[in-house]
């Protein structure tokens, strides 16, 4: 366990608080996780670049005292993939909302997770567009309720997991707020992982979400996520239509592949010594 001041360590808490997010919402325990995450991997405050976009979770490089970035709008990865090729010996972690990193952002996902750069994108997904009014999202569940959508969406949402493991991310990793020493220990795997590392984590909304399909209280929602995980174990003993509605959490996929940046610096390495030779 974690002192406070453990905590207030990383943090521009004398200058930078209260936060922004709503009470009940996710945000702040998945900042906690990971600081708890930094923490525990003795990684130097210097030594991380700390990137994030616009939308609600976009509001974390202001309270976190890291090497920090706000970019622009679905961009934090592209922000990010120039820090790691011009320093490649930090520890860059793209903070992400589902909004932000699947719809504006979904191209440069897609890219990222290809080339398997070594970024950690914590991406956090609440099911609907939260700081700019409740839109629906590119993960917002079939039927549920936006101000966009408001008798229920008629798409299909994107499947995250599925999304990083098509595109070739090389850790792909799903967890939820309410299993939050499971969500640090993931964080933990993924900031020590080479290569591009993606960690879902289901987290809820109360004030949009919540209050637009009838789960307005933080504390239900929370129960919701327990009660609709599944282990990724569990799962693959479980018949298609008894997962249906279900929250698969683990490790999908943990392998080692090559990184891009190194690749690439290998690779100017080579072209100088032939131009020399």
């Amino acid at each position: 366990m974690h002192e406070l001041s453990d905590i207030y360590e990383y943090l521009r808490w004398r200058k930078r608080f209260p936060t922004v997010w709503c009470r009940g919402c996710g945000i702040g325990s998945i900042m906690g996780a990971i600081i708890r995450a930094v923490k525990d991997l003795e990684i130097s405050k210097d030594d991380i670049a700390f990137v994030a976009g616009i939308g609600c979770s976009g509001r974390m490089p202001v309270y976190l005292d890291f090497n920090t970035l706000h970019s622009t709008h679905g961009r934090a990865l592209t922000f990010a993939t120039g820090i790691k090729m011009q320093r490649p010996d930090l520890t860059t972690i793209v903070v992400s909302g589902d909004g932000d990193g699947l719809a504006i952002g979904g191209n440069h996902f897609i890219h990222a997770a290809r080339r398997n750069i070594d970024i950690t994108l914590v991406l956090i997904n609440n099911a609907i567009y939260g700081m700019t009014g409740g839109q629906v999202a590119p993960t917002t569940p079939t039927g549920a309720r936006a101000h966009t959508m408001p008798y229920g969406n008629l798409e299909e949402p994107f499947d995250a997991v599925q999304l990083a493991l098509a595109a070739g991310a090389s850790f792909v990793a799903r967890s939820t707020v309410y299993s939050i020493v499971q969500t640090t220990n993931y964080l933990k795997k993924a900031f020590s992982h080479k290569g591009f590392a993606v960690v879902e984590i289901i987290s809820q909304c109360p004030t949009q979400f919540g209050r637009l399909n009838n789960m307005s209280d933080p504390r239900q929602m929370l129960l919701r996520q327990k009660e609709q995980a599944v282990s990724l174990a569990a799962a693959k003993g479980m018949k298609e239509e008894d997962l249906e509605g279900k929250i698969i959490t683990g490790i999908f996929r943990q392998l080692e592949r090559e990184e891009y940046a190194a690749t690439y610096r290998g690779y100017v390495k080579d072209l100088q010594a032939e131009m020399e030779g």
